[in-house]
């Protein structure tokens, strides 16, 4: 958008210029004028150094490397070009470089800047911190991204949105160059994120973080309950769980031997589920025949389990599931996990018991049940022909 000058009763447009038109260099010019400058980049930034290069077998340097009040380091990348080119794939290396500085080598890197004016170096810090003494002072880890250019493409605008809703920290200004009586003047304006939006944008990143903090706690609880569960079922000779691997995720599964039917245990906050899912090949409708044969003997399955089981058939999905709830989820202290334990590994062994009721016959009765209603069959024919019925037999056997 243009500048406008008010010239009586009527706005008159200011003059665009480039930097190339008006011989602006970029490290000549624009470099050392940010470097002496630095608030049209941002009111809470402090020079560190310019030109910042430390590292072996590479030429690569920094435009201007800054210090933010919350003690983050900021990488300047600075471009006169009209679309920015790929500066922020070049901001983000650097960015990766300096991201492993200590506050030492920050103080160094801004000593050699002032001529190697060590103590000047540590005072100029702390009094930007406000801190007493350089040991209070920690960087935050962090690295901010400054890109700053004439203008921006719109490639470019789309990856650092991406970028900040990735989690990182780029902001994009413009430093558009306008001519007024003979003067060039520079309209400096942050385009992205935009500045009414910063506070909610900071916000969201750190909610976004805050996430992710908690989602790595929490696969860590799980990959550690399961690694002891798994030894605790090697030591109590419980073989359903001796080829597992521990998991990050919220579920386990457990071999039984048979095709169609799969022992599983999944952790919610405050809950254990230990459950057989029933999801045969030849299909949901086969599945849910299995499903039903099973419920027909309830009864005498309850009884050899020990207990009540829930059985829910799971309308519109491919399968069904037999399954009996525990108290204790991942939110359990850790001392609480060994009688947790037991109780899975001692509820999965009788589950498996009742799955093993489940014969041979059993399957070839749900997948004749099917195959009459798909061949529309009457509900009074008993039985598929005989090939089909030894063919599915040796199948199962198989």
């Amino acid at each position: 958008m243009p500048l406008y000058t008010i010239n009586q009763d009527k706005l008159e447009p200011v003059s665009e210029t480039s930097y190339t038109q008006e011989a602006i260099l970029e490290r000549k010019h624009l470099q050392s004028l940010l470097r002496q400058h630095i608030a049209p980049l941002g009111d809470d930034l402090m020079v560190l150094c310019d030109e910042f290069s430390n590292w072996q077998d590479s030429s690569r340097r920094i435009d201007i490397l800054c210090l933010t009040k919350e003690a983050q380091l900021a990488v300047i990348e600075l471009k006169r070009t009209e679309d920015g080119g790929h500066m922020e794939l070049q901001a983000i290396r650097y960015a990766a470089m300096v991201s492993s500085m200590t506050l030492d080598q920050a103080v160094l890197a801004h000593s050699r800047y002032l001529n190697d004016d060590l103590e000047r170096a540590k005072k100029e810090i702390l009094e930007f911190l406000e801190f007493d003494a350089i040991e209070e002072v920690e960087l935050s880890g962090d690295v901010r991204i400054v890109l700053a250019a004439s203008n921006f493409s719109d490639e470019l605008i789309t990856s650092v949105m991406w970028l900040n809703k990735s989690g990182l920290d780029v902001a994009c200004i413009r430093l558009k160059p306008y001519k007024l009586d003979g003067k060039v003047l520079i309209d400096a304006t942050q385009i992205v994120p935009l500045p009414e939006a910063m506070d909610y944008t900071i916000k969201i990143r750190e909610q976004s973080r805050e996430k992710s903090k908690v989602k790595t706690a929490r696969q860590e609880i799980f990959r550690k309950f399961w690694s002891q569960l798994i030894e605790r079922s090697i030591t109590k000779k419980i073989a359903l769980l001796a080829n597992r691997s521990t998991s990050t995720d919220h579920w386990i599964s457990a071999g039984i031997g048979r095709a169609g039917f799969w022992l599983s245990v999944s952790l919610t906050e405050d809950r254990t589920r230990v459950e057989c899912y029933i999801s045969v090949k030849e299909g949901e409708q086969a599945s849910l025949a299995a499903f039903k044969e099973l419920y027909g003997q309830r009864q005498a399955l309850e009884a050899k389990f020990g207990d009540e089981l829930d059985w829910q058939e799971l309308p519109g999905r491919k399968g069904c599931r037999i399954c009996k709830d525990l108290n204790g989820g991942w939110r359990a202290p850790e001392v609480e996990w060994p009688a947790m334990q037991d109780a899975i590994l001692e509820t999965l062994h009788r589950l498996r018991g009742v799955r093993s009721r489940f014969h041979s016959k059993d399957r070839v009765r749900a997948v004749n049940l099917v195959t009459r209603q798909k061949s529309g069959i009457g509900a009074n024919v008993t039985r598929v022909s005989p090939i089909m019925t030894e063919a599915l037999e040796a199948h199962i056997a198989a």
